[in-house]
Formats: structure tokens, sequence, C-alpha cells
């Protein structure tokens, strides 16, 4: 028996409200709360005194204190976000108060069970993930005006100061330089299937123009982050439990689990972004790399994964500009994927200073009889990868994505 043609069904367009994606602000949450219901004071109390309770090492005890709050409070898609951005920053100032050195290995169950209770609902990881650190943690100053830096503040901070505002906030702006790329994307994939050359070679043009300004928007780091604070600071209290040498078994959550859980540290890998230009031009990792970033997409809100397993299945961009033989579109595709490598070689010098750099100075700082950061973690990002090679990987396989004419 023949199988039934794929073109015989009608295939509804791609959009991103299916996916509860912004038009305006793509991935960001459009609006984010900065307040939660009375009920959870005790949390906000403890959020909006972070930095200093970190760094005055009150932390533990201010939590241990704390009491334990019944999320069934939460009404709202909203209100569930800030509070796993909450509670997820409460749970990294916890276990690395003291240091990567002296990490606690035990999550108290007034923190560990509405943190996994809200995670569950979010379908969400409970530990800080991009999600909380970036997407929902931006308030502009005044609505009326554009989003740009000094437009903008952070709901929860770290400790860290300017440098840490600026690390989250231009990611914000990353993100939303990503907007006109992202529905430039969708464009495209409706007009593979709608059979418009035109529409298609307009959508990709636009996207190579966003990937470029993403690029720019990444140079603002330089002008707003030290990096030896990024590295002696902030970079500890985005580090996982998996992959990680200073916790090598996990991280218990009291009432939770007797046996310890692994999780992941904030990555950049858990940006939807890039994910979704790889599977729309067929960018092919190697195995461990590939590995690593669908791994990162358990820790993306569960639309936004969706949104990318829907890329993945649409039809191939590549197959139809070679069977198409339009000499425009192979340009304008490859251009796309030169955009997308010069991209990630700026990150992999953006992460050369941030953390390679910064990790030989404080070397050459540090008196050798103080404890400081572990020398296993020196190579590795947040996210628990050993980083150059794995960024020099992925953007070598970008460059391989070239496409050629066929004779």
């Amino acid at each position: 028996m023949e199988r039934p043609s794929q073109n015989l069904k009608t295939t509804p367009l791609l959009s991103l409200g299916r996916f509860h994606i912004s038009e305006d602000y793509g991935f960001l949450l459009p609006h984010p709360l900065k307040e939660l219901p009375d009920h959870f004071r005790p949390w906000m109390e403890i959020a909006n005194e972070l930095p200093h309770l970190i760094e005055s090492h009150q932390l533990q005890a201010r939590v241990n204190k704390m009491p334990l709050l019944d999320c069934q409070f939460l009404k709202s898609y909203r209100e569930q976000r800030l509070a796993h951005l909450v509670l997820s920053f409460m749970t990294m100032g916890y276990v690395w108060q003291r240091g990567e050195t002296q990490p606690e290995e035990v999550l108290p169950r007034n923190l560990a069970l509405p943190l996994v209770e809200v995670s569950r609902n979010l379908g969400l990881p409970p530990i800080l993930v991009h999600s909380d650190l970036v997407l929902t943690n931006w308030t502009p100053r005044d609505p009326e005006r554009p989003l740009e830096i000094g437009n903008l503040d952070l709901i929860v901070s770290f400790p860290g100061g300017e440098s840490l505002r600026g690390f989250i906030l231009v990611t914000v702006l990353v993100e939303k330089a990503a907007v006109p790329g992202i529905k430039a994307l969708v464009e495209a994939v409706n007009a593979i299937s709608q059979h418009s050359q035109n529409t298609l070679l307009q959508a990709m043009q636009r996207l190579r123009l966003s990937i470029q300004e993403i690029t720019r928007t990444l140079g603002q780091m330089h002008d707003y982050v030290d990096p030896d604070i990024f590295y002696a600071v902030i970079r500890i209290f985005l580090s996982g439990w998996k992959d990680n040498p200073a916790m090598p078994v996990g991280l218990i959550y009291e009432g939770v689990s007797t046996e310890p859980l692994e999780y992941s540290g904030g990555s950049a890998a858990q940006s939807t972004v890039l994910h979704a230009f790889d599977e729309f031009l067929g960018i092919c990792h190697s195995k461990e790399s590939a590995d690593f970033l669908h791994r990162m997409r358990e820790y993306m809100p569960p639309s936004h994964k969706d949104f990318i397993e829907e890329i993945q299945s649409s039809p191939s961009l590549r197959d139809h500009i070679l069977s198409s033989g339009n000499s425009q579109l192979l340009t304008a595709y490859n251009q796309c994927v030169e955009a997308l490598a010069d991209l990630r070689s700026y990150h992999i010098a953006v992460v050369t200073k941030y953390l390679i750099t910064a990790a030989t100075k404080a070397k050459g700082r540090r008196p050798n009889p103080l404890p400081g950061p572990s020398q296993a973690l020196e190579e590795r990002g947040t996210g628990g990868t050993v980083v150059l090679r794995f960024l020099k990987t992925v953007r070598d396989k970008t460059l391989e994505a070239i496409l050629h004419q066929r004779d």
C-alpha cells in the first residue's frame, strides 16, 4: 500500500501566538509582574534584600525561618513565573552563599517544596534558568520610552552591582534584538509551504539583519560588565549542580527527595533564539554538542520548546533552496549562515574575556593559602560544559552548513 502523501494535508500556517511568543517581545515575558499577592510577602521581602543578605551571609538564616507558603494562592501564569524567579534566585543564593568551596548541600523544605511545585506547574526544572534570570526579570522605568539599558531595571538581583545589572539587561536586549528574526523565520516557514519565493527571500534578508543586530547588541557587554566582577562574583550564582565538580552528587531538595537531584546551571544555550535559527537553517551539530543543546531545551518554557520542534518538523529550507535552483535564495541563505557563525565567533570572544582571561587574572592575584574557585570550574560554563571547545565546535558546524550551487 502506498504511504499517504504529506502534501495532501493542509499544513496550518506557523504563528507565534500558538506558542505564547509575543509579536513585540519575542521570548521575553511581556510586562512581567514585580509583586506577588500579600500571602507571599515573606518571599518578596527576602527577594528585595537578596544581594545584602547574601553578602552579609544572612540569607540561609532568613530562609530557614521563612514560613512554608501555599502555592495555591498563585492564581495567574505571570504570578507563577514571578514565583519561580523569586524562589530560584533564593535557591542559588542559599546554595552558594559561602562560595564555591562551601556549597550548601540540602535545600530546606520551606524553599524546596514551593520551588518544586511551581516548577511542575510551569514545566520548568527547580533551579534558576534563562527564563527566570532574563525573560521574566526586567521592567521598564518608563513604559512609553524605548527598551534600552538606561530605561530598564531588574526585578530580582544578586551581588555584582552594576555589572550584574548590565549582564542581565544586555541579555534582555539581545532577546529583543532577536524579535524581527523570529518573525522573519515564521514568515519564511510559511513562504516555503506556500511556494512564495519572493516572500522567502525577503524573510531571509530580514533574518540576517536581525542576527547581525544581535551581535551588535551583545557587544554592549563590554560597556556594562566588568570581567573581574563577572568571574569572581556573578558566575557562581549561575552555577548548577550537574557536571559541577564543586557539587559532584547534586542537591538534596528536602521533603521532595531523599536522594540528591542534579540540574544544570543557567546557560545561553537555554535561550530559544539560536535553537530556532539552527533548526530553520538546518545546522547539524556534533553528537556531543547536540546532546547538550537538546538537554537545555528541557530548561525552557514548554511552549518555547514546542516552537523549536514545530520548526524542526517543517519542510526543509535547505532542500527547498537546492531544488529551486534559485541563486538569490542560495546567497541569502549563506548570508544568514555566515551571520550566525559571526555571532558565534563574537560570543567566543566574549566568553574568552569574561571566563578564560578573567580566570587567569584571578589565579594570578590569589594568595595561595586562600581557597578560590575550583580549578575544574575555570574552563566550564555555568551550564557545565567545557565551554570554549563546545562553542568552537558549534561555530565550526554552523559554517559547514554553507550551500554550494549545484552544477
